[in-house]
C-alpha cells in the first residue's frame, strides 16, 4: 500500500454530511480523503435541496409576474419555456458541485471517485468508479451515505409516467396532469412548482394533514392557499392500483371504504427515504442498526470503535443542515477539537409559496407531554412591510413556557419564512425568553417586525393588532 494511501479520516459520501466532515477534518490539519460515488455535494446539492430552489424560484417569478398588475406593472406576453428552467437548475448544481470540489483542493482533502466499502475496521476499498481497485488505510471512518428515495415494490420507475424527485428534476417536458404521493417536504414544493407553470396537479397524503410534522394551524393554512391556487389536495387518502400506460397512469384513491379511478399523465412519488447502506459493510464488518439506520452514540461512533456516522444514515429528521451539523461534531470530537453535542434545536423548512418553516415543538406535541404553554400570533396582513410587497398571506406562532417565558416552539407561514425562523432558532440555543426577544428593537418597516409583535401578543401587548 502506497503511503498516499494512509489517512487520519477517511469519509465515505459526500454530501452535506461527508464533504463538511471531511473539509473541517482538513482544517484541522487531518489528512483526510472522501469518498463520493456521484459528484460532490451528494443528492442535496446534485438531485435535491439546490435544483429543487432552482426551481421554485422560476415558478415563483412566473406567477409573481402574473399578478404584477396588482402592483401597477401591465406585462404582457409572458410565457415559460420549461426545458431551460430544468436546465438552469443543472447548471446551478453543477456550479455548486465545481464549489465543493474547489474547497476540497483548498483544504487538502484527497477527493475519490467510486462506491467504498468499508473492508474491515482501519481499511476502505473502492469497489466501482473511477477509483476502483484503492485501498485506503485509516485511523477513523466516518460514514455519510445518507438516503435515497423510497420506492413501492413492484413498481418501475421510468422518469416519465413513474418519477421519484431525482427523476421529476430531470423532467424532459412538463406533464399536462400530475399525481403527487407523499405531501412532506418533498411533495409539497414540486406540487407548487408545476402548478405554478400549469399542470393539474393532484397531492395526496395518506395522513390527515399535508406537512404532517407542521403544526396543525401552519398545515391548514397552507391547505387553503393551495386550494386557491388550484391544487386538488386529498388527505387521509392511499393510492393504490397503480398501472402506468403508454401515455398516462392508472390509479385508485382509497379513503375508508371509498375507492376512486384516477388517471393522470405522470406520477411522482414522494413517499420518504430509506437508509443508503448498499455494498457498504463487508462480511468482517458489523454495526448496531435501528430499522435500517446506523445507530451513533453521543459521539457520532457507532457499534465498532473508531467508525463514525453522520447525517440522514443515522435517522431522522433528513436534513442537510442537520447532517452538516453533525458530521463537523463527529470530526472536532474525534479529533479532540472539541466535545461533540448531539441536535436538539434545529429549523424545519419547505420552499413552497407561502413558505413554511419551524423550530421547537408544536402545540399538539406539548399537549401530549403535558407542558404548560402560552401563545403568541401576529399576522402578516397587518405588516407594513408584508402588505407593501403584496404578500399579506399567513402568520407568526410563538409557543412560550407559562412560567418562565422561554422559547418552546415557533411556527412561520408567509414570506421568507424560511429566513425568519433563525431568530427563534437563536433565542432557543442562547434559552432567551420572550421579555429578551420584545426587548430587541426591530427595524421598521420589516417582516421580522412580526416575530417582536407574535411574542408581544403572547402577553395581549402586540401594537399593530
Amino acid at each position: 500500500m502506497a503511503d498516499n494511501d494512509i489517512y487520519d479520516l477517511v469519509v465515505i459520501g459526500g454530501g452535506p454530511a461527508g464533504y463538511a466532515g471531511a473539509i473541517r477534518a482538513g482544517q484541522l490539519g487531518k489528512k483526510v480523503a472522501c469518498v463520493e460515488m456521484e459528484r460532490a455535494g451528494g443528492t442535496c446539492l446534485n438531485w435535491g435541496c439546490i435544483p429543487t430552489k432552482t426551481l421554485l424560484k422560476s415558478a415563483e417569478s412566473y406567477a409573481s409576474l402574473k399578478k404584477m398588475d396588482e402592483l401597477g406593472i401591465i406585462i404582457q406576453g409572458v410565457s415559460v419555456d420549461f426545458a431551460k428552467i430544468i436546465a438552469r437548475s443543472r447548471s446551478v448544481s453543477d456550479r455548486m458541485a465545481g464549489g465543493i470540489e474547489f474547497l476540497f483542493k483548498k483544504n487538502k482533502v484527497d477527493y475519490l471517485r467510486g462506491k467504498a466499502m468499508i473492508s474491515a475496521p482501519g481499511m476502505v476499498e473502492i469497489t466501482e468508479g473511477q477509483d476502483k481497485g484503492r485501498f485506503l488505510k485509516t485511523k477513523n471512518i466516518l460514514i455519510a451515505t445518507g438516503t435515497k428515495m423510497r420506492r413501492l415494490p413492484d413498481l418501475a420507475v421510468d422518469g416519465e409516467r413513474i418519477m421519484t424527485s431525482r427523476e421529476a428534476l430531470a423532467m424532459k417536458k412538463r406533464p399536462e396532469s400530475i399525481v403527487i404521493v407523499g405531501a412532506g417536504a418533498i411533495g409539497t414544493e414540486f406540487a407548487y412548482f408545476l402548478n405554478a407553470l400549469g399542470t393539474k396537479v393532484t397531492l395526496v397524503e395518506m395522513l390527515d394533514q399535508i406537512l404532517p410534522v407542521e403544526d396543525e394551524e401552519i398545515a391548514a393554512t397552507l391547505a387553503r392557499a393551495y386550494k386557491k391556487q388550484g391544487i386538488e389536495l386529498r388527505t387521509g387518502t392511499k393510492v393504490e392500483n397503480i398501472q402506468p400506460g403508454t401515455s398516462s397512469v392508472k390509479m385508485e384513491f382509497v379513503k375508508g371504504d371509498k375507492r376512486e379511478s384516477v388517471e393522470a399523465e405522470s406520477l411522482l412519488l414522494s413517499i420518504g427515504v430509506v437508509p443508503n447502506l448498499d455494498g457498504l459493510l463487508s462480511r468482517n464488518v458489523q454495526l448496531d442498526l435501528d430499522r435500517g439506520y446506523i445507530k451513533a452514540n453521543d459521539r457520532y461512533e457507532t457499534s465498532v470503535k473508531d467508525i463514525y456516522a453522520a447525517g440522514d444514515i443515522i435517522g431522522p429528521p433528513w436534513l442537510a443542515h442537520v447532517a452538516t451539523f453533525e458530521a463537523v461534531q463527529a470530526v472536532n470530537g474525534m479529533f479532540g477539537a472539541s466535545e461533540p453535542r448531539r441536535v436538539k434545536i434545529f429549523p424545519g423548512c419547505t420552499y413552497c409559496v407561502p413558505q413554511v418553516a419551524s423550530v421547537g415543538a408544536t402545540e399538539k406535541k406539548l399537549k401530549e407531554q403535558g407542558i404548560p404553554y402560552k401563545v403568541g400570533k401576529f399576522p402578516f396582513m397587518a405588516s407594513g412591510k408584508a402588505v407593501a410587497m403584496g404578500e399579506p398571506e399567513g402568520f407568526i406562532k410563538v409557543l412560550s413556557g407559562e412560567k418562565y417565558g422561554e422559547v418552546l416552539g415557533a411556527h412561520i407561514i408567509g414570506a421568507e419564512a424560511t429566513e425568519l425562523i433563525a431568530e427563534f432558532g437563536i433565542a432557543m440555543r442562547c434559552e432567551l425568553t420572550l421579555d429578551d426577544i420584545h426587548a430587541t428593537i426591530h427595524a421598521h418597516p420589516t417582516l421580522s417586525e412580526a416575530m417582536a409583535e407574535a411574542v408581544a401578543a403572547t402577553h395581549n401587548e402586540a401594537i399593530h393588532i
